[in-house]
């Protein structure tokens, strides 16, 4: 069993386990109890009353965060010779077509999100596997597969993320880093939790938002009020 660190004992001893914080006080603790010495990510986790397993009730979209992640996004287009100039002035990081394709295929994937062309997704196809394990498919759902390619290059580097609910009902977003202001970790925090609340599947019964938590890469989860969302 791993020991548990003085540092981290102290970072427990300031969450109180059995309380749900408004999101302005969470997001303002959460910062106070990361044990890392790196600035580590801010992480929000939101079970949903659904049952994934059933079509009607799978939660999946994107949401622009005002203020950013506050990670440098890698973002590889995979497009057509006429769609290039678009895609680096943009800022993608990596811009083409054949030669990313077989370097995906040698498993190459040391990127954030891909973007590609509707022409392209054939070519795509056959590296599922590959891809999709890593959460790097484009979809059209979350606007990676376009004919805008700049406008979904920008969005992608400014803060633009793509969720999923998981098999297990939870929602899971890295909302900013320990080092933003507890505001902005707020505001993304809101921006996150709306989106989640207009997308409440009409097969969906019950309690949709179910929990709420804060966390930093390292350090003591914070329950958050449900009851404002």
């Amino acid at each position: 069993m791993a020991q548990v660190t003085k540092k981290q004992k102290e970072a427990a001893a300031k969450v109180d386990i059995i309380k749900q914080y408004a999101l302005a006080d969470a997001t303002a603790l959460v910062k106070n109890v990361s044990t890392t010495k790196f600035d580590g990510s801010v992480d929000l986790a939101v079970r949903l009353g659904v049952d994934p397993r059933k079509a009607n009730q799978m939660v999946r979209g994107v949401v622009s965060l005002p203020h950013g992640t506050g990670k440098t996004v890698r973002v590889l287009a995979l497009v057509t010779p006429d769609k290039e100039a678009e895609a680096k002035a943009a800022g993608a990081d990596f811009v083409g077509m054949d030669e990313y394709l077989d370097k995906i295929k040698n498993g190459w994937t040391d990127v954030d999100v891909i973007i590609t062309v509707p022409a392209a997704m054939g070519k795509l196809g056959p590296l599922g596997r590959i891809l999709g394990p890593r959460g790097l498919m484009p979809n059209p759902k979350t606007g990676t597969v376009t004919m805008e390619i700049g406008k979904a290059v920008s969005e992608v580097k400014a803060g633009k993320i793509d969720f999923k609910v998981d098999r297990y009902g939870i929602v899971h977003a890295s909302i900013g880093r320990v080092s933003f202001e507890a505001d902005k970790l707020r505001e993304n925090a809101e921006e996150v939790l709306k989106t989640l609340v207009r997308m409440k599947p009409s097969a969906a019964k019950g309690t949709y938002i179910k929990s709420i938590f804060l966390s930093p890469t390292m350090g003591p989860g914070v329950a958050v009020d449900t009851k404002t969302f």
